[in-house]
């Protein structure tokens, strides 16, 4: 089972030695088993990396991100079709229903608004705001035509930074989101790609120039949990995203969360959660879609 996620800083070089990662840096030699990684981090502009290395990521099904001269991640290295039956698979995508599409669309929607108004309430904005927010929710039709998700995106972030509040502001709250989001949208990507999906051919995103509307559409649950920990537990004064930041970020995908009523950790709650939609896809049966709940993150991570 992978569990790592490998967050690797001004390296001087990585490369593959047998079955494991080797990190080099500063004199020093690190080494990782290549069957314990779910996902690399890459900082820095100066580390080499192996062809043969990346060969074994992909047959590893080991998400890379690399990040610029920002520590942004900009980049997403993923396996390509070693997924026993991508052709097959990928035939049955391009066939899914539109009803369907439209179905599961809905409810991934009232999934993250049910989210974005349980974190809402958890930080108190007022019952005015979080009633805005149930309503919202239950006007959710099947492929949000109405578009209650923008509605309400607007009355939750408002809700939490003020009504001049907007996603292009810069401050420490966007620069956070921005990297946590990426996080979480990689681990649904490695994912995606890995069951052999084609991570373009989203239900509803349908942007020609976005490698990833699939993967776009499947992460809208958890944006509402990675606020609630980027709130709760990484940015409190601070200004700017910091180093101890961002290794903050990216543990969240090891944070504890409950699934089915058993506690796991949030890497394979996403796993568990793509599986669920392709059953649900392939069947055509809404009982098989997990759902994802707030209160599956917020009850095991409390200051």
């Amino acid at each position: 089972m992978t569990w790592r996620i490998v967050h690797i800083k001004d390296s001087d070089k990585i490369y593959l030695k047998f079955d494991n990662l080797e990190i080099r840096k500063l004199g020093e030699t690190y080494t990782v088993p290549l069957n314990d990684i779910s996902i690399i981090i890459l900082e820095g502009n100066q580390t080499t990396i192996t062809a043969k290395l990346l060969v074994m990521l992909s047959k590893h099904n080991i998400a890379l991100i690399v990040s610029d001269e920002k520590y942004m991640p900009t980049g997403l290295y993923l396996n390509y079709g070693n997924y026993h039956h991508s052709a097959k698979r990928s035939l049955q995508q391009i066939q899914w229903p539109l009803f369907l599409k439209e179905e599961v669309w809905g409810e991934i929607i009232r999934m993250k608004i049910e989210n974005q108004r349980a974190a809402a309430d958890y930080f108190q904005v007022g019952e005015d705001r979080v009633r805005m927010l149930s309503v919202l929710h239950d006007n959710v039709v099947p492929g949000d035509k109405t578009n209650r998700e923008g509605h309400a995106a607007k009355v939750y972030f408002n809700s939490l930074y003020g009504l001049d509040f907007t996603r292009n502001d810069n401050r420490i709250e966007n620069y956070a989101m921005d990297y946590g989001y990426s996080i979480i949208r990689s681990a649904v990507a490695r994912n995606v790609v890995g069951s052999g999906l084609l991570s373009m051919l989203g239900i509803f995103h349908k942007n020609e120039f976005n490698s990833f509307n699939l993967v776009d559409d499947l992460m809208e649950p958890f944006r509402p949990i990675m606020d609630y920990w980027i709130n709760e537990f990484v940015i409190g004064s601070k200004v700017y995203l910091s180093y101890e930041n961002r290794l903050q970020l990216i543990d969240f995908l090891n944070q504890e969360m409950l699934s089915e009523g058993k506690k796991s950790n949030v890497n394979l709650v996403i796993q568990k959660y793509v599986q669920a939609f392709i059953k649900t896809m392939e069947t055509q049966d809404m009982h098989y879609l997990k759902r994802v709940h707030f209160s599956d993150f917020s009850e095991v991570n409390r200051k």
